[in-house]
């Protein structure tokens, strides 16, 4: 997992509340066993029509949104299923930092599980940067350690995270990297194990 720490991005609104995890990556599309692929279908219904042509009124089909790695949207994002795919999608598409007043549990767990940086932020500000982002080319810089955003507009705002979360992103760690720094401990647990069984 690639670890994040000072990250600076274009910024893609996309201005909707309540966007559930069907609508980020579409039931038909979660047959893959692997993590990548799964960019190609974000947000699909939004961004093709039935004929598999791009919708032209759809914020990511925009010229100027097609390279962001910044995802700003509306309150909830993430409802629904608990698909981890969600999130794969997201970040096989290029989007490392989400931002929203506030995310569906589950899937907040699994961005930051999967390396992104799922940040909450009051919705006045988030109305803010999705307003600034109707600029082309307006960018993000986002300082994780220290936990702020910030824009050339003067924008700054502070934001909270877990310790355990910001840790693993920090470093790019995911659950089974932290489970293999603990290896020595493991194996010496093992052997003792082992060696209890043996006397008995």
């Amino acid at each position: 997992m690639e670890a994040i720490n000072k990250f600076n991005g274009t910024v893609c609104p996309l201005n909707r509340v309540n966007v559930d995890t069907d609508q980020i990556i579409p039931k038909q599309f979660l047959k893959r066993i692997e993590r990548q692929g799964f960019g190609q279908f974000l947000f699909y219904h939004w961004r093709f029509d039935d004929n598999g042509e791009k919708r032209h009124d759809f914020i990511l089909n925009e010229m100027q949104y097609e390279s962001s790695s910044i995802l700003v949207a509306g309150e909830n994002f993430g409802c629904g299923s608990s698909r981890e795919h969600a999130p794969w999608a997201l970040l096989d598409y290029g989007f490392k930092v989400i931002i929203a007043p506030s995310f569906a549990d589950i899937f907040y767990n699994n961005c930051v599980k999967n390396g992104i940086l799922a940040i909450k932020l009051e919705e006045k500000t988030v109305n803010e940067i999705m307003q600034n982002a109707e600029d082309p080319g307006y960018r993000l810089f986002v300082d994780l350690k220290e936990q702020f955003i910030t824009d050339r507009k003067g924008l700054i705002a502070n934001f909270d995270i877990d310790p355990y979360w910001k840790e693993m992103l920090l470093n790019g760690w995911d659950e089974i990297a932290v489970t293999l720094k603990l290896e020595k401990e493991i194996k010496t647990y093992e052997e003792t194990k082992q060696g209890v069984l043996a006397i008995s």
